[in-house]
């Protein structure tokens, strides 16, 4: 009979499916065996040879972030599947789900396929991709894998090659044919290139970055967000909208809790990057490009809104759309520099750090880290702290503040627009499967994480 190892984590506080408790889990191999509170001395717990003396620290399920941008294949002199899991690893992230945008496109089966490969060589944690929905490979969609593969990734308005989508026929195609979940970038293409033509008038052929919210406007944001509402609701497809910036596109979603007292998944979803809710287009003038992206941040009070959100439940996710490059790429202004940040090793702490200030309670950044992602997308076994489940999980120390600086970016592209802040919770290890692959600063190379599957 194999030999099993089993590791107990001691006297943490734990939280978990909106409870906050002192309790002890019990991991054998990649599972969760027993989870038994601190007051509960009817049972015992099961013998273990690795013990974690875990008082004043916080458990937590391990985060999945749900919007990702690796890189590979094709773009690795900024990010790569090895680099970006192990930055995830060392923020709590055990799971994510990476986006199609690469070279070549993922937009057929065989370049799906070759992702998946490319993971389970070199993600030292849990993955997943996303297939690319184009006018023209509708006819693939039906032929994902629902257990294997997390969504359709659909650009409406963000043109990279022939990934954007934009006549309504097609859009049409694609949310009639996806038997699987439709995260759309929203933003109207049309209105964005009539509005960088008005400021290149203006400003010159690359305005300066702190115009980039009037080019990539909330206009154009409302206007797209609001046919991809229609569309779903006129043909029953499972809508999920990428990075929500804008007070106005919030009233398209319905508060409330994700899913119903009978465990039925709102139609219509929404997600928040961590972009959005730390910034406003005022920080272009202190971080310049550092924080250009797509769709642009947008107003303080845009950033209110997403904030509270967080809480009422219009927002259901809370993703980090961690897109690298290098800090050659990120220059000039609103045509030269390239657009996207790495998030994925802050994003945890970020939010945390929101909870501290009081837009959030910590119950509700599990939930829209951790829990929500798993229900919204199906995932088996992952997401919450449950015997049965998968080891996936974060200790976390409290009041130990430390200052981001470039010796701690794991990220490929070695810079972070969050260099210089201050943060006063850390994570001191991350377990995927059962594996501790994110010790005190330490990473596991030794560890591959797993393919998610999906209950659809």
């Amino acid at each position: 009979m194999p030999h099993k190892t089993r590791t107990r984590i001691e006297n943490a506080t734990i939280v978990n499916e909106g409870r906050r408790f002192t309790g002890t889990v019990t991991i054998e191999d990649d599972r969760i065996i027993s989870i038994v509170e601190a007051h509960d001395t009817a049972h015992a717990l099961p013998p273990a040879g690795n013990i974690v003396h875990a008082e004043g620290l916080y458990l937590i399920p391990g985060v999945i972030d749900d919007h990702v941008h690796f890189r590979e294949p094709g773009l690795t002199h900024k990010a790569d599947i090895a680099s970006e899991s192990r930055a995830a690893a060392a923020g709590g992230v055990t799971s994510y789900m990476d986006m199609p945008n690469v070279v070549p496109q993922t937009t057929t089966l065989e370049a799906l396929d070759d992702k998946f490969r490319r993971a389970a060589r070199e993600s030292i944690v849990n993955y997943s991709f996303f297939f690319g929905a184009t006018n023209t490979n509708t006819g693939l969609l039906e032929r994902l894998d629902p257990h294997r593969v997390c969504g359709v990734k659909l650009f409406m308005g963000s043109s990279t090659g022939n990934m954007l989508v934009d006549r309504e026929e097609a859009l049409r195609a694609v949310f009639t044919r996806s038997p699987l979940l439709i995260m759309t970038h929203c933003e109207d293409a049309a209105l964005i290139s009539a509005n960088l033509k008005a400021c290149r008038e203006r400003y010159g052929d690359d305005p300066d970055v702190t115009h980039h919210p009037e080019i990539r406007s909330a206009e154009a944001c409302f206007r797209s967000t609001e046919l991809a509402v229609r569309l779903a609701r006129e043909t029953g497809a499972h809508l999920h909208v990428a990075h929500v910036t804008t007070a106005r596109e919030l009233s398209l979603f319905s508060p409330g809790s994700l899913c119903d007292e009978k465990g039925r998944i709102k139609p219509v979803t929404a997600e928040a990057c961590i972009a959005h809710l730390l910034y406003t287009q005022d920080d272009h003038a202190r971080l310049g490009t550092r924080i250009k992206c797509n769709p642009a941040i947008k107003t303080a009070t845009d950033r209110s809104a997403l904030r509270q959100a967080l809480t009422d439940g219009h927002i259901d996710v809370v993703g980090t759309d961690h897109a690298p490059h290098l800090l050659r790429e990120k220059e000039g202004g609103c045509v030269k520099a390239a657009s996207g940040m790495p998030m994925v090793q802050f994003s945890l702490v970020a939010m945390l750090r929101l909870a501290d200030e009081g837009a959030l309670s910590m119950e509700r950044v599990v939930e829209l880290m951790c829990h929500a992602p798993a229900r919204l997308f199906q995932i088996n076994s992952r997401g919450f702290i449950r015997e049965g489940a998968y080891a996936d999980l974060v200790l976390l120390r409290p009041g130990r503040p430390w200052t981001v600086t470039q010796e701690h970016i794991l990220s490929k592209c070695g810079w972070s627009p969050l260099e210089g802040e201050t943060f006063n919770w850390l994570v001191e290890q991350t377990y995927c499967n059962g594996h501790l692959v994110y010790d005190h600063g330490n990473i596991n190379d030794s560890i591959t994480g797993q393919p998610l599957t999906f209950d659809r």
